[in-house]
């Protein structure tokens, strides 16, 4: 961290991600300010765990930005307020389209105007599209398949340029699956509708879900199912903390993959959790979804090089175990 105290406006920081990561900048001893419209987030965790200022407002507001921009001595954004269901993104572009590219322009512009150059994007591997080697590494071709993708990698295409006409730099993160819960159980992933396979795996577990539905068994893998590079929440967070101790620090702009460098499958994970768990999952197979990629790793040996970033909660298990200890406190 600089010398001096920095205030943190973190976008969407009542969500999954975003509140872990004003967890960690509260650790770290940055002062937060959240700006989030609360259609996913979650006052109660705001209010009883991280006890920062909340603004409840759009990031599309201009005046509620500015207004933001003139209360706090804000150094730096990190921006997590996307819509982010890929099925959703396919029925619903405008939506998205809307959110994830106009409401963000507003945000930058807004940013610009009040001289504050240092922002955190957060963005997704579904900007590479359909995986032609694996792992994945950053200089992979960029052609994602669903709106979700295109909103993503539009923005990063907006922060190349910003950088080159207004001097503001970023740090683009590309989450791959993002998992787990707080270590402490303070906090943890409370979606509705939920679509991520954890949370769905343990709220079956729960007895929530009658049972668990694997879309494709014959897919080419070794046991047939999709396999995913899951990556804890909290080294989510701390990757963030690095990467904008790095902005603060003078760094330019750079995209880096947030990733474990290993996949686990479908049925690995439904194992982890019934290990973990000792309870017997149900398990309903069907059909492939479309735009499901047999295989999605990614490498952060980027990350690890540039920002120093090595996740400290690799092993499947753990995330399980921190996801189960979450789920029995929140709906069990």
């Amino acid at each position: 961290m600089t010398a001096e105290r920095s205030t943190i406006l973190v976008t969407g920081g009542a969500g999954y991600i975003g509140s872990h990561t004003v967890l960690a900048l509260k650790e770290q001893g940055y002062d937060v300010v959240i700006l989030d419209n609360l259609v996913y987030g979650h006052r109660d965790l705001v209010e009883t765990v991280l006890q920062v200022p909340l603004v409840v407002g759009d990031i599309g507001n201009r005046s509620l930005l500015e207004k933001i921009f003139q209360s706090y001595p804000i150094s730096a954004v990190m921006h997590f307020s996307a819509y982010a269901y890929v099925g959703e993104s396919v029925t619903a572009p405008a939506k998205y389209y809307q959110n994830n590219v106009v409401a963000t322009l507003v945000l930058l512009e807004a940013m610009v105007a009040a001289k504050i150059f240092n922002f955190v994007f957060s963005s997704t591997c579904a900007t590479y599209g359909v995986p032609q080697t694996i792992p994945l590494m950053e200089d992979h071709g960029q052609f994602p398949i669903n709106p979700y993708g295109h909103t993503k990698r539009m923005v990063e295409q907006v922060l190349q340029d910003f950088e080159v006409a207004y001097g503001l730099k970023s740090v683009i993160f590309r989450y791959f699956n993002a998992a787990g819960a707080d270590p402490l159980g303070r906090l943890g992933e409370d979606h509705n509708p939920e679509t991520h396979l954890i949370p769905l795996v343990l709220q079956t577990a729960l007895g929530l879900r009658s049972a668990m539905t694997i879309f494709g068994t014959d897919y080419d893998t070794p046991d047939g199912t999709c396999i995913r590079d899951y990556i804890h929440v909290s080294d989510l967070a701390a990757a963030h903390i690095l990467g904008l101790e790095y902005l603060l620090a003078g760094g330019e702009t750079i995209a880096l993959n947030l990733g474990n460098g290993q996949g686990f499958s479908v049925r690995e994970v439904i194992a982890a959790a019934e290990a973990v768990t000792g309870r017997e999952i149900p398990v309903v197979e069907s059909d492939r979804r479309p735009g499901d990629p047999a295989m999605l790793v990614g490498s952060g040996a980027k990350a690890q090089q540039i920002l120093g970033w090595a996740s400290e909660y690799g092993d499947l298990k753990t995330i399980v175990a921190h996801a189960w200890q979450w789920h029995q406190k929140r709906h069990g």
